[in-house]
């Protein structure tokens, strides 16, 4: 069995114009899906909202992951996003990620925490923003 991995998640959720939300999601991301973001809990539907709003807010962006684990059900990295507005500023987050699979190798559960290492204060929150 083939498991998505964070890189592949988020050049299909956000790096990816075109693609539609629904369908970027389904591929990664089990039914029960859930997920934990600098300690707040969001459901699938939750989830989906963030990714339709960081849709509106991001114009380009790139994944670097610096170390990344898979053992079993279970899925560990520490990545960074640098992301380009569409106001033309950037945002860089390193990310620690913990996460499960699904039997059918997609995401069922993932808690982060993110370290904002480049843009403003406000950015802080692009983790969890709705």
């Amino acid at each position: 069995m083939q498991h998505t991995d964070i890189t592949t998640a988020l050049a299909d959720l956000l790096l990816t114009p075109g693609l539609d939300l629904n369908e970027a999601v389904d591929r990664h991301f089990a039914p029960d899906y859930r997920q934990r973001t600098d300690g707040r809990w969001d459901d699938r539907g939750e989830f989906l909202a963030h990714i339709a709003h960081l849709r509106t807010v991001v114009a380009d962006g790139s994944v670097e992951v610096h170390e990344e684990l898979v053992n079993g059900h279970r899925y560990a990295d520490r990545h960074t996003m640098t992301i380009t507005k569409t106001d033309g500023s950037t945002v860089r987050m390193e990310v620690y990620l913990f996460a499960e699979f699904a039997p059918d190798g997609r995401f069922r559960r993932i808690e982060e925490t993110t370290l904002l290492l480049e843009g403003a204060d406000h950015d802080r929150d692009l983790g969890s923003a709705r």
